[in-house]
């Protein structure tokens, strides 16, 4: 059998090898190896000491390079297939467009310090914060770009079950809601100190989201915030008094989530009742109701006016919607493993089927051509509007268990900074052109019931 070691390197194995059986108390192999090898009396204990603890090192190190080629032969796998579905031309746009970004595997970043599921996760409008929540009672706050813990914030007394920045423009605030019943308002200019409570709801508090600035008739200028229960109802709180300023109710159960249009004129709410349900803001009234899912709706969301144009022909209407009109189309996730696309009439105009279990998160590409959801099967998955909702990209085990929430990080302002973000659609715009003066920001996060949260980028 020819030698594959060289003459030293066998001699290196042969000395760890006795000093391994040495170590280990095995007086006889050893004798007996040293004799065979003809190993001499210049082995003695100060070598065999040297020689020691090498064959484990080398065997451990063996292991973990193994695991790292078949983690790389895997990500090679992956961008290999990614390639040969790509065209030139679209590898190029996608490099140079944001518009054609879309997240990939593995994320940037992997945040770990929570100690119990992560039930939400929102992005700072201005800054490099991201704010995350958990069943552990606590919000931590990170910088997304380094990857690093900022601090961990305290004050609710059981599980927290969503987050959002938002407020008065140049006072941003932190609003989390919690299952002790309460809202609270944290302020990220001061130590994310506590600075108002807001009490008022008969149960679990499930969603939070701040109210763009611009609901007729409202002189709030970005101090409004709706929140969704359990006891059934929806309010609306003034967040510089902290009083309720109106209770909307109209849903048979648990209202589990509840999003702003881009103007704050409109409100979508839905829950347990499998009902998804659009109200005008400002009177409480309803506009429509959204009926067809099979099972409790997790998530709903308004599409902005960049996908107008994609769903307006998916709805077969022959002219877009003004991008300065509000609310004109609703996507909503469920229970029953689909996501549903509707029209403001709440006429259903297609459903995306494609999860493996309950859809929990939805944001809609600020580009306008995507949405992407995030479901109980672990994946993140990429709808591509312009093709009928045909699913192009599934970012497989995005996390080791659940995903219970994805958020997109608010545009950057090309000018006056403004400071409120609702999913991705940052506040302060005007009205007739809800796009103007913002870049998108390639960045997405996701929350899992595997306690990490994840930060894809660019």
């Amino acid at each position: 059998m020819s030698q594959i070691l060289t003459p030293r390197q066998a001699e290196e194995l042969h000395k760890s090898i006795i000093a391994y059986l040495n170590s280990i108390g095995l007086t006889n192999s050893t004798a007996a190896l040293r004799e065979e090898l003809n190993i001499g009396d210049s082995f003695d204990a100060a070598t065999s000491k040297k020689y020691e603890g090498l064959l484990e090192k080398k065997w451990t190190s063996v292991v973990r390079l193994q695991k790292k080629i078949m983690d790389l032969e895997t990500r090679n796998a992956s961008l290999q297939s990614e390639l040969d579905s790509a065209t030139p031309t679209s590898l190029s746009r996608r490099n140079q467009d944001p518009t054609s970004w879309l997240p990939r595997s593995p994320a940037r970043h992997t945040l770990e310090s929570h100690r119990d599921p992560i039930t939400s996760v929102a992005f700072h409008p201005v800054f490099s914060s991201l704010a995350s929540g958990s069943e552990d009672y606590t919000i931590k706050i990170w910088d997304w770009e380094l990857g690093e813990l900022e601090r961990t914030v305290k004050g609710h007394t059981k599980a927290v079950l969503d987050l959002d920045f938002g407020g008065p423009r140049g006072g941003t605030l932190l609003a989390s809601c919690s299952s002790d019943l309460t809202i609270k308002l944290w302020d990220p200019n001061d130590e994310y100190k506590n600075i108002r409570t807001l009490p008022g709801h008969d149960h679990s508090v499930s969603a939070v989201r701040f109210i763009p600035s611009g609901a007729a008739g409202s002189p709030s200028s970005g101090n409004l915030l709706v929140s969704a229960s359990r006891d059934k109802s929806l309010r609306i709180w003034d967040v510089s008094t902290g009083y309720c300023v109106k209770t909307i109710r109209g849903h048979a159960d648990w209202v589990r989530d509840v999003s702003p249009s881009f103007d704050g004129e409109y409100l979508v709410s839905a829950g347990n009742d499998d009902t998804a349900r659009i109200w005008r803001t400002t009177s409480g009234e309803p506009q429509a109701t959204l009926l067809g899912h099979e099972h409790h709706i997790e998530c709903c969301v308004f599409a902005p006016p960049a996908s107008y144009g994609y769903l307006a022909t998916l709805a077969g209407q022959k002219k877009s919607p003004p991008p300065s009109s509000s609310a004109e189309f609703v996507a909503t996730g469920a229970r029953d493993k689909s996501i549903r696309l509707w029209d403001a009439r709440g006429t259903l105009i297609k459903t995306l089927v494609g999860h493996d279990n309950w859809v929990r998160g939805l944001v809609f590409h600020p580009g306008g051509k995507y949405l992407l959801s995030v479901a109980d099967d672990k994946t993140l998955r990429c709808w591509d509007l312009s093709q009928e909702g045909k699913l192009v990209k599934t970012l497989d085990d995005t996390h080791g268990h659940f995903i219970s929430c994805i958020r997109w990080a608010p545009g950057v302002i090309k000018e006056a900074p403004t400071t409120n973000g609702v999913n991705g659609t940052p506040n302060g715009k005007k009205k007739e052109d809800p796009a103007a003066n913002v870049s998108i920001r390639c960045v997405i996060a996701t929350g899992s019931v595997d306690l990490k949260v994840r930060v894809f980028a660019s």
